[in-house]
C-alpha cells in the first residue's frame, strides 16, 4: 500500500484536516458507545503532539444535506473528545468558508460534514473549499472509505498533501494480512439476516477460503438448499439456487460450507420465547430457526481451533436473546482461544464481541461495516485509491 503516512510528515504549525469516523450512537445528547472515537484518538493525539493546528471532521447520522439539525450535531462527540484530550474542544458550526482560527496544539471539531451541500456527491466546489482550510489532509475514516464523498475523497484530490491516518493504515494492513497472504486453513464466518446483502461477499470469499461458515438467516437459505424444511424461518427462496451453486463450486475445489445438523427453534420472535432444540431434519412448518444447536456449534469450534486465519462478520443466531445466543457465544469463545489470526468487523459482530467479553482476544477488530465487506469482496476503496494516486504524484 503506497500511501503517504501522517506519521512520516512534519506537521509543526501546519493546518491539519482529519477526516475521522465518529458516527457514534447518541441518545439524549450523550454518546452511548465511544469505540469509534477511541479508535480515532491516536491520529489526533499524534498531530497535536507534533504541534499541528488540528481540525477534526466527521459525519453523524443521515441529516438532510444543506440543513442543520440539532439531533445530528457533533456537540456530544466534541464533549467526549474534550474529555479524552483533557482540554476544551470547540465545535465550529459554520466552517466551510473558513473564518475561524486554530492555535498550534489545539483541536477543534468541525460540525457534521453532511450538513454541507455537495458533500455526498463530492462536488468539486465543496471539496475545494474543504481543501483551502488545510495544509495537510489526513484520511482516517476507514468506515467511510468505500464512499467517494467530498470529505473522504474530493478533499484528497485538492489538498496540498493527502495522507493516511494511523487507524486507516492499521485497518488496511490487518485486512491485507488476512486476505492477501492468509495463514491456512482460512475460515470465513459470514452471518446476518439475508444472503442478498452479503451475496457478493460470499461469492468473493468462496474462491479464497478453505471453509465458509454461514450463519443467521443466511444459513437457513443454505439449509433449504440441501432439501431441509426451514418452516417459517427467515429464508430467501429465490436464492436457493445460488446457495446450491456456491456449495458445488467450493466442493469442487476441496473446500466446504458446513451445514447445521441441529438447530434451535421457536414459534415467534420474542425475548421470552422458549428455545427448542431439534435435528436439522425435524423442523416443522410453523417453526422459526433462531440459532444453531450444540453439535453444529461444536463442529464450528473445531474448525476455528484448527484455522490459521479467521474472518468473522455477523452472528450465527439471534444472540440478543440469551436462549438463542449459545451458538454465537461458542464461536466467540473459540475465536478468543484459537491461535489463528482473527479479524472481526461489522456492528452486530462488535456487539457480540462486547457481550461475550472477548474484545482483547481478537487479533484485529475493524470499526467498519460496509468498507470491511467491500474490501473482503476485493473492491477498490475510492478514498484509499485517491491516497495512493496522490502518493504516486
Amino acid at each position: 500500500m503506497a500511501v503517504i503516512r501522517v506519521t512520516d510528515l512534519d506537521l509543526k504549525g501546519k493546518r491539519v484536516f482529519i477526516r475521522a469516523d465518529m458516527n457514534v450512537p447518541v441518545k439524549d445528547g450523550k454518546v452511548t458507545s465511544d469505540a469509534r472515537i477511541t479508535a480515532s484518538m491516536r491520529t489526533i493525539e499524534h498531530c497535536l503532539k507534533a504541534g499541528a493546528k488540528v481540525m477534526v471532521a466527521s459525519h453523524l447520522g443521515r441529516p438532510t444535506e444543506g440543513e442543520y439539525s440539532a439531533d445530528n450535531s457533533l456537540q456530544p462527540v466534541a464533549d467526549v473528545l474534550s474529555a479524552k484530550l483533557g482540554k476544551p474542544v470547540r465545535l465550529v458550526k459554520d466552517w466551510i468558508d473558513g473564518g475561524f482560527d486554530v492555535a498550534a496544539g489545539e483541536a477543534v471539531m468541525l460540525e457534521n460534514v453532511r450538513f454541507n451541500k455537495g458533500e455526498k456527491k463530492s462536488l468539486d466546489e465543496t471539496a475545494q473549499k474543504y481543501a483551502k482550510l488545510c495544509d495537510v489532509f489526513v484520511m482516517d475514516a476507514f468506515g467511510t472509505a468505500h464512499r467517494a464523498e467530498a470529505s473522504t475523497h474530493g478533499i484528497a484530490r485538492f489538498a496540498p498533501v493527502a495522507a493516511a491516518g494511523i487507524l486507516l493504515t492499521e485497518e488496511l494492513e490487518a485486512l491485507t494480512k488476512a486476505l492477501l497472504s492468509p495463514a491456512r486453513p482460512m475460515v470465513a464466518i459470514v452471518g446476518g439476516s439475508k444472503v442478498s446483502t452479503k451475496l457478493t461477499v460470499l461469492e468473493a470469499l468462496s474462491e479464497k477460503v478453505d471453509q465458509m461458515v454461514v450463519g443467521g438467516g443466511i444459513a437457513n437459505t443454505f439449509l433449504k438448499a440441501t432439501g431441509k424444511n426451514v418452516g417459517k424461518s427467515l429464508c430467501e427462496n429465490d436464492l436457493v439456487p445460488v446457495a446450491q451453486a456456491l456449495m458445488k463450486k467450493m466442493t469442487a475445489r476441496g473446500a466446504t460450507i458446513p451445514i447445521a445438523v441441529d438447530v434451535v427453534c421457536g414459534k415467534k420472535f420474542d425475548a421470552n420465547e422458549p428455545a427448542v432444540l431439534k435435528d436439522a431434519g425435524s423442523v416443522v412448518d410453523d417453526d422459526m430457526i433462531f440459532d444453531i444447536g450444540p453439535k453444529s456449534a461444536q463442529e464450528l469450534v473445531e474448525i476455528i481451533m484448527k484455522a490459521g486465519t479467521v474472518v468473522w462478520n455477523g452472528p450465527v443466531g439471534v444472540f440478543e436473546f440469551d436462549q438463542f445466543g449459545e451458538g454465537t457465544k461458542k464461536i466467540a469463545e473459540a475465536i478468543a482461544n484459537t491461535s489463528a489470526f482473527t479479524l472481526a468487523g461489522g456492528g452486530d459482530t462488535i456487539a457480540a464481541i462486547q457481550k461475550y467479553d472477548i474484545y482483547d482476544k481478537v487479533s484485529y477488530i475493524s470499526t467498519a461495516g460496509g468498507a470491511f465487506l467491500e474490501f473482503l469482496e476485493g473492491k477498490k476503496l475510492p478514498a484509499v485509491e485517491i491516497l495512493e494516486q496522490r502518493a504516486a504524484g
